[in-house]
């Protein structure tokens, strides 16, 4: 009698085909990175802390947009639309029913919720109209242009959600930080430390998340249609699903960094969904390797530290420079320069290897 393949365990999802990286030889170096970043408030002064938040908060959103482009083969400029609908609804929520009692714990679930909801209208749209290819790109870069527009414009006195004013072009600002409800009384995550280990375990846990689901049947289907959406299609498979499914989760996902920079900051504006917040994700995903989590993750760290340094230095030449930056990336190595490094030092160690077994 024939017997039901066994489903790959959770440790091995951690590890499958669709992720670079296994073994003791990659885990050993991530956990002492980690401890390394649990470490690192300790020897660090406030403003280095809350710098790191603040590169955190936008990691969310890379990772969820190499969910949908890099694995789902669906580019999308659409990511800082749900960034900034996530981050006005938090300060509307927290606005008007504050902090006690853990509410804005209740805030971020429910903007988080709005970003997906909004998600799955437009992504039905798109799917199911079967809007692919650099037409995805224009209506999502549209709808997020659309959406900034109408934000710049809420200025005047009548532009309010209970008592939250929207504030047009000049931004919301007001709003509570997190706090987490405790028996003893509510935890503020804020200073920028208690906020900083939320923030990183958040990130790990996303991180690990994700890998488990690219690398499960849901991740092999969605390579595989990024690979030859015909071929899947033919194979049974529904194309349009799995590509809306992945849309969701990467737009809540960027909802989730709205959320987290919103709360972090106290402060969000529509420039946030402007035309040059839109661009810089796919300058960070498509650098650090948009087909792995990892080197995305990675790259969009590297990247946002070197822009910082460079709008501090030199703010003339920043955008210049990512924009050069995505040049050579595109030119050079297109499946991404911190993916294309991290093959070549592994092809690399795996020769040594083999030429020891050898002598």
């Amino acid at each position: 009698m024939a017997t039901k393949p066994k489903r790959p365990g959770p440790l091995a999802l951690i590890e499958g085909p669709q992720t670079l990286g296994k073994g003791p030889k990659f885990w050993l170096p991530f956990a002492l990175v980690l401890l390394a970043a649990c470490l690192y408030p300790q020897f660090a002064d406030g403003y280095d802390v809350g710098n790191n938040v603040y590169f955190f908060n936008w990691a969310f959103m890379a990772m969820g947009l190499s969910l949908i482009w890099g694995y789902g083969g669906a580019l999308s400029f659409g990511q800082t639309a749900f960034f900034g609908v996530a981050g006005y609804t938090y300060g509307i929520i927290s606005i008007n029913f504050g902090d006690a009692y853990g509410l804005t714990l209740f805030a971020l679930l429910a903007s988080v919720a709005v970003s997906g909801l909004l998600a799955a209208i437009l992504g039905y749209f798109l799917f199911f109209g079967r809007i692919s290819g650099v037409f995805l790109g224009i209506v999502t870069l549209s709808v997020t242009l659309v959406l900034e527009r109408f934000m710049s414009q809420t200025a005047g006195p009548e532009w309010r959600v209970g008592t939250a004013r929207l504030n047009g072009f000049n931004g919301m600002g007001g709003m509570p930080s997190l706090t987490i409800p405790w028996p003893g009384g509510d935890i503020a995550l804020f200073p920028d430390v208690p906020l900083y280990y939320v923030t990183l375990a958040l990130l790990v846990v996303v991180y690990l998340a994700l890998r488990m689901l690219v690398n499960s049947r849901f991740g092999n289907v969605l390579v595989a249609i990024r690979e030859n959406p015909q071929r899947a299609e033919m194979l049974g498979y529904d194309i349009r699903r799995y590509q809306l499914a992945a849309f969701v989760i990467g737009s809540a996902l960027a909802g989730l960094s709205g959320v987290l920079y919103t709360s972090w900051g106290n402060y969000i504006t529509p420039a946030s969904m402007g035309m040059t917040a839109a661009s810089l994700p796919i300058v960070w995903v498509a650098v650090g390797g948009r087909a792995d989590l990892t080197t995305t993750l990675l790259g969009t760290l590297l990247v946002l530290a070197g822009f910082q340094a460079l709008t501090i230095y030199g703010s003339q030449y920043a955008l210049v420079v990512m924009g050069l930056l995505l040049v050579l990336t595109v030119l050079i190595a297109p499946n991404g320069l911190v993916y294309g490094l991290g093959t070549l030092l592994s092809g690399r160690l795996r020769r040594r290897v083999r030429e020891r077994e050898a002598v």
